[in-house]
């Protein structure tokens, strides 16, 4: 009798126990997820099969015979997250909302839930992280109470889609992605091959029935998204809250949109009655003083297309260590590092290299965009010569590390924002196009234009003054 050929079907096939991906070759790592040790035989490898084509459920038209009335967008209630969103809520999108644990994810979701509710258009908030009395007590605390709006605490995928049958919303909130699992696929909640799938069923009911969905992501101790990457493509809009918990102030920046712009930034102030949205937050940025404080320099920066006005505070002292301390907050180190190597090469400012040093912003903002170079170069040269800043200044422009100040994208908005909020000087790279009127505009082209508007007198003590202790 003569053997059997081994044919492609009896072929052992290897899949992944956490992610489903499969191979014909058994890997110590999987390709998809990079877990190690995850890849085990299961069976037969897949026949390899080819798709007939089908009836379609609708004719291609011209696409400008398409209706684009169905994709209007509608306003959640809360200006600052229709801002990013490019309007409001579109039906059938779907948002993904992620940020760190406590930044104020729910909150701000039940805030929505509770605005976007009406009689024509239900919402419901689906929480797998809490019970419904949780949830309940948060809604009397921050008013977020209506009649229209549903809430039910499930985990499971077939549950939740059960409630849309009942409910019929217009929009889905669920809190969160991670903690809601299919009993049709092997593996805990939060793994990727649950992730992907509770998403895609959530995705295709939100396309099938015009209903807008918001998912609570969870992110890594690195801050991005857990979970597969695949989820940020399949979704619509992601959106970062971002914020310190110490701090008032929370941003949600906007990451990818497909129904608006990525530059869009909206600012919420989170207080114990829960969050609401800030339209104008520079003042938070900002301490208001009489008098001038040596240390301290203005400047203007961009989130987003949105300017706002922050401060940059700048303290110097006499080191009791061998190495000075350079401690900041709301800065990045690297950059306040090259703006004191520019001052004692550039700017002869030797005072600055044995001195610990600490430099701050107000209000919890973060700078990081090279404009609020020259806003921390003034603050330090202020604190190391102890010499105020005229008052009413603020200093736009990035410094390179021949000390020359280059220009910044920006400049009219930023010195539009600075005129509204009563400055009335400003220092910018040159060129800065048109100036608001009543404005003074100062215009240099390096460190050394920069720093002459401290009192030279001031200025001139402090290399004395490290001459004098060598």
């Amino acid at each position: 009798m003569a053997a059997r050929t081994k044919t492609t079907k009896d072929r052992p096939s290897y899949r992944c126990t956490e992610c489903g991906w499969q191979t014909a070759k058994w890997l110590g790592r999987c390709a998809e997820c990079q877990a190690w040790g995850t890849v085990e035989e299961y069976g037969g490898a897949p026949a390899v099969r080819t798709t007939a084509p089908g009836r379609v459920t609708t004719s291609a038209l011209p696409i400008g015979q398409v209706d684009g009335r169905q994709a209007t967008a509608r306003s959640t209630g809360v200006p600052e997250l229709d801002r990013v969103l490019g309007g409001g809520l579109v039906p059938g999108a779907v948002v993904l909302l992620a940020g760190e644990p406590g930044v104020g994810k729910s909150t701000l979701l039940l805030d929505v839930a509770a605005k976007a509710a009406s009689e024509e258009h239900r919402t419901l908030y689906v929480t797998g992280e809490e019970s419904a009395s949780q949830v309940r007590l948060r809604a009397d605390r921050i008013h977020a109470l209506h009649d229209h709006l549903y809430l039910a605490a499930e985990t499971d995928l077939s549950a939740v889609l059960g409630h849309l049958d009942a409910v019929k919303p217009s929009l889905l909130v669920l809190d969160s992605v991670q903690t809601v699992a299919s009993p049709e696929i092997d593996g805990a909640p939060g793994g990727m091959a649950q992730v992907r799938e509770v998403a895609g069923a959530l995705i295709r009911a939100s396309k099938d029935r015009g209903m807008s969905t918001i998912l609570v992501g969870h992110v890594t101790k690195d801050g991005a998204i857990a979970g597969p990457r695949l989820l940020e493509h399949l979704v619509d809009v992601v959106l970062h809250f971002e914020g310190d918990r110490h701090a008032r102030l929370r941003l949600v920046r906007g990451v990818k949109n497909r129904y608006g712009a990525t530059d869009e930034v909206g600012c919420f102030e989170l207080h114990d009655e829960g969050i609401t949205g800030l339209a104008d937050p520079s003042g938070l940025f900002l301490t208001r003083r009489d008098e001038p404080v040596p240390g301290t320099c203005l400047t203007v920066t961009l989130e987003g297309r949105r300017p706002l006005v922050a401060e940059v505070q700048a303290l110097t002292v006499d080191s009791q260590i061998p190495s000075p301390r350079r401690t900041t907050s709301g800065l990045e180190t690297s950059r306040v590092s090259m703006m004191l190597a520019v001052l004692e090469q550039r700017g002869r400012i030797s005072a600055l290299g044995k001195r610990d040093i600490y430099s701050a912003t107000v209000g919890g903002v973060k700078l990081s965009e090279p404009a609020a170079d020259l806003a921390i170069a003034l603050a330090l040269a202020s604190a190391a010569s102890d010499t105020p800043l005229p008052k009413n200044l603020v200093a736009i422009g990035e410094v390179g590390l021949a000390g020359e100040v280059r220009r910044v994208t920006g400049v009219q908005r930023r010195l539009a924002e600075a005129h509204r909020l009563g400055f009335t000087h400003a220092l910018v790279p040159g060129d800065p196009g048109k100036v608001p009127a009543g404005m003074k505009v100062l215009e240099v082209a390096d460190m050394g234009d920069a720093l002459r508007v401290l009192p030279r007198s001031r200025r001139r003590e402090a290399p004395r003054e490290a001459e004098d202790r060598r």
